[in-house]
């Protein structure tokens, strides 16, 4: 005989501390319906009456039930789970994007897993097994170059792959980004225009930050100055490293009239060591930023930089991925959303 549905029930003994845990068959007990009804109460609560999605929605919130993902990926093949990897948490270049894919995937009822790779890509491949060993509904990479095992291993798990904060027209699936060697040029053809001749870099010696750099050696030799005095420091930059680079450039440049930073980070400590040092910028050394972080607005003078729209990168990655698993089109795979630079009192 059927026993009849009753408000609540105890809390099973699996509930008690060091006894296991909370089981969807407990839920239902707590509940008084069937498992079948918890399961369509969480997956589809549409198709179940209010009264009865309040009961479930009661009995969870007293047990304390979380919902084996695991199990329902295995049935629904969505994890509703999506991992990126940055290079770095500790910088704020990347914040914008991040903030804006946790946003755009949570409206989605999906949420981010973040991995740090770090800048020499050793760990990058290791993190790809274990996110690929997951099965998430998507992978956000930042950059382009990656290890050959890594490129093998991201096409067979036929799992979508958006690559960020870079562009090519090979991508591994999916890409959204723009050119850092046309950001170099771009640069150099703005500071040539307002009149520097005498050019340096303080620049971090990650890849992308060295493709900046060729864009604009290459552009500025174009324009007839064939050399520029580079210090290179280490990924992630501290404004400390442009301290010590502005001092490095000027101790073996010292006629140098404009840097250009290979972020707003190493900029502001190129504009603090270069007053500390009794020159005025921009009236003896101009610079020109990477980013434009928000302080960048606030330093004195305020610095000029080129502004990456970090925000539109995560939520176009976000609608790559959400289109994929849904079977939407996406339309084309390759997305230069380009850059521009901000001029303000520092260059």
């Amino acid at each position: 005989m059927k026993e009849p549905a009753v408000p609540f029930r105890k809390l099973p003994r699996a509930a008690r501390p060091g006894t296991g845990g909370i089981t969807l068959n407990d839920v239902a007990r707590l509940a008084g319906v069937s498992a079948i009804t918890v399961s369509r109460a969480l997956n589809t609560p549409a198709a179940v009456s209010p009264d009865t999605l309040e009961r479930v929605r009661s009995a969870i919130a007293r047990s304390g039930y979380v919902p084996n993902l695991v199990a329902g990926g295995l049935a629904s093949n969505r994890s509703r789970l999506v991992a990126a990897l940055v290079p770095t948490i500790a910088g704020p270049v990347f914040l914008e994007t991040i903030q804006a894919l946790t946003d755009a995937l949570a409206d989605a009822g999906c949420q981010l897993m973040l991995g740090q790779s770090g800048y020499g890509g050793a760990r990058e491949d290791a993190l790809l097994d274990a996110i690929i060993g997951r099965r998430p509904d998507g992978i956000v990479l930042t950059g382009i170059m990656h290890s050959a095992e890594g490129r093998k291993r991201l096409l067979a798990s036929g799992i979508p792959v958006v690559e960020t904060w870079d562009i090519t027209p090979t991508p591994i699936d999916m890409i959204v980004g723009f050119s850092h060697e046309k950001v170099g040029i771009a640069v150099a053809n703005y500071l040539h225009g307002q009149g520097f001749r005498k050019p340096g870099m303080v620049t971090a010696s990650d890849e992308r930050a060295m493709r900046r750099q060729a864009g604009f050696e290459q552009r500025f030799a174009e324009l007839g100055v064939r050399e520029v005095p580079v210090c290179l420091v280490p990924a992630p930059s501290a404004l400390g490293n442009g301290r010590m680079g502005f001092a490095d450039l000027q101790a073996r440049h010292p006629g140098i009239d404009v840097v250009f930073c290979g972020s707003d980070v190493i900029a502001h400590g190129v504009i603090t060591e270069a007053q500390a040092t009794g020159l005025s910028v921009p009236g003896d050394v101009a610079v020109m930023g990477f980013g434009d972080l928000p302080f960048a607005a606030f330093t004195h003078p305020l610095l000029s930089t080129v502004r990456i729209d970090g925000t539109a990168i995560g939520r176009q990655a976000a609608r790559f991925i959400l289109d994929r698993v849904e079977n939407r089109e996406a339309g084309p795979r390759v997305r230069d959303l380009g850059f521009s630079i901000v001029k303000r009192a520092s260059a």
